[in-house]
């Protein structure tokens, strides 16, 4: 099973890939024009990484709160490929975790099957 973590609600762009025990991450400027481009540098991460968007089981995206126009696109981007290639997502928030100290993103799959986290699922948290 080949996971997918993308967070774009914070300053930084992250990526990671869960495969078994292996993780493979990669973080980018969180600016509009990585935005626009997001879909490119995801496949370019899975490329990177010898994978591709039908490789990948679930995708766990954060829902904020942060950046209203990165959980926007990367909302949208997920809701795509999850029409497209009928992967399962589930949007998380380290809201969600606060019992948890130092959350890593590695456990976030885990921690969204022990919460019971609803798999696709929309309910951003946006910063006012």
């Amino acid at each position: 099973m080949t996971r997918l973590i993308i967070d774009a609600a914070k300053n930084k762009i992250f990526l990671m890939i869960i495969n078994k025990d292996t993780t493979y991450s990669i973080k980018f400027e969180n600016t509009k024009n990585n935005y626009e481009k997001l879909t490119l540098l995801i496949n370019e991460f899975l490329i990177k990484q010898n994978l591709n968007l039908k490789q990948i089981s679930e995708i766990y995206v954060n829902k904020g709160p942060g950046s209203f126009a990165g959980i926007r696109n990367s909302l949208s981007i997920v809701k795509a490929f999850h029409m497209v290639n009928k992967i399962d997502y589930y949007c998380f928030s380290f809201d969600d975790f606060e019992e948890k100290i130092d959350v890593k993103y590695e456990n976030v799959p885990k921690l969204c099957k022990k919460l019971k986290v609803k798999k696709n699922l929309i309910n951003p948290i946006y910063l006012s």
